[in-house]
């Protein structure tokens, strides 16, 4: 497993950046260095000052990679759900029940990720964590249209059509599989930070199998009663 994901290269909208930051090595330490610094102190701490001081380079060196740290965060989330949908696409392959397949879905996005589903170099637990509480800052801004128009939001949106097809395994007359599938993809996630920050909004409590289950009874159920 791990040698097959040591061999994907996930191709990101070069829209985003201005400088491919796999291309040289100070860009790959700035992903690295950026997943951490987010990770520990949340995106409305980070500046490109405070990634540059904790590289050992200039201010103006990470502006040659990213515009601002918007564009960066958009980077980064565009990379998770790239990777996630290698790995939905990778654990349904094989499995033959449209049910097993949707509930296999669902356990690729609520579980952690472990080291053997990781690229090299990249803390994709930091990036799963970053995910949870900032990702919905990628589009909740006013320039989501005209980001949308660029092309962006691509692999979110790729995801989602994957779910809504596993959906439509099940129930090929349902008329909401996107809406269903973006409110599972979004849920598993607000559930998690609910669970970590405000424990009164979910009966989850940190459970990742009760997490599953919870999403899986819910597509199953409101498919079913279709």
């Amino acid at each position: 497993m791990r040698q097959l994901m040591e061999q994907v290269r996930l191709r990101i909208n070069p829209k985003i950046y201005l400088k491919d930051p796999e291309s040289s090595t100070l860009g790959k330490h700035i992903i690295q260095t950026s997943i951490a610094l987010i990770d520990q102190h949340g995106l409305e701490w980070f500046t490109f000052r405070k990634l540059a001081k904790s590289l050992g380079t200039t201010e103006s060196s990470v502006y040659r990679y990213f515009e601002n740290k918007h564009r960066l965060l958009i980077y980064l989330t565009s990379w998770y759900w790239g990777w996630q949908e290698y790995r939905l696409v990778f654990a349904t392959a094989n499995v033959e029940s449209p049910e097993a397949q949707l509930q296999t879905a669902i356990r690729v996005l609520a579980e952690p990720l472990g080291e053997a589903d990781a690229p090299p170099l990249l803390d994709m637990q930091a990036l799963h964590r970053i995910i949870i509480s900032e990702s919905l800052k990628a589009y909740f801004t006013r320039e989501v249209d005209e980001e949308n128009k660029e092309g962006f939001f691509a692999p979110y949106k790729r995801l989602c059509q994957r779910m809504s097809e596993l959906v439509l395994h099940i129930q090929p007359a349902y008329p909401y599989p996107h809406s269903l599938s973006s409110t599972i993809i979004e849920g598993i996630y607000h559930q998690q930070y609910f669970a970590a920050h405000l424990p009164a909004l979910t009966d989850i409590q940190q459970d990742t199998q009760a997490l599953i289950h919870f999403f899986s009874e819910l597509a199953i159920k409101t498919l079913k009663a279709s």
